[in-house]
């Protein structure tokens, strides 16, 4: 039975060539720190929870589709391209459920360690390269939150609610009204509502 072969001294394991179990995880080594390397990036990761605002939001677990260019640059690696993630929520006008698609464009710098841009940039100022990998959540989160609307709107010219009725004013029709009695005459209009007889008319005076 012949022997099996040995591993070349230096050789990478299969453990290290097995890509990153995190899809949001970027493995660099085959893209190198050789200025002007390119690495083309099309995959989909899941969104965590809690990415959105108080009336639309990314589901947790949605699929983000990422289609990025890497590139080595001097003091680090420049991530450029577009993503896609769905969205959903409500009407801030009518309260109508929503769903809508998001594209973004996304270009960010991760600096090397002791690069001079790492080393002249606050914490929050400059992502970083995470030994041989890039972590491109918290660029996505940023990305897509800050794109959200304060106050969506399921339409652009949504009529939102009625204020007499609560009903949403793109249902009713056109000639929908309201009789509104001005809270001035709201107690002489009850009174008349509940004296006997027809106003206008004389009362009928009580026998004797």
């Amino acid at each position: 039975m012949p022997a099996a072969p040995r591993n070349h001294p230096g050789a990478a394991s299969s453990e290290d060539r097995r890509p990153s179990a995190n899809p949001w995880k970027v493995d660099l080594r085959e893209l190198g720190r050789r200025a002007g390397s390119l690495h083309e990036l099309d995959r989909t990761a899941p969104a965590p929870d809690g990415w959105g605002l108080e009336l639309i939001r990314v589901p947790g677990g949605a699929d983000v589709h990422l289609r990025l260019r890497l590139e080595s640059v001097m003091e680090g690696v420049l991530v450029s391209g577009d993503l896609e993630v769905p969205v959903v929520g409500s009407c801030a006008r009518c309260l109508e459920p929503l769903e809508d698609t998001l594209a973004l464009d996304v270009q960010e710098l991760y600096a090397y360690a002791g690069s001079t841009t790492e080393a002249t940039s606050e914490e929050d100022e400059v992502r970083r390269v995470e030994g041989d990998f890039l972590d491109l959540e918290p660029l996505a989160r940023d990305t897509i939150v800050l794109s959200l609307p304060l106050s969506p709107v399921c339409t652009e010219d949504c009529g939102g609610l009625c204020v007499g009725c609560g009903q949403r004013v793109d249902d009713l029709p056109e000639d929908h009204t309201h009789e509104v009695t001005d809270p001035r005459w709201a107690a002489l209009a009850e009174k008349f509502a509940s004296s006997p007889g027809t106003p206008g008319e004389p009362t009928t005076p009580e026998e004797n």
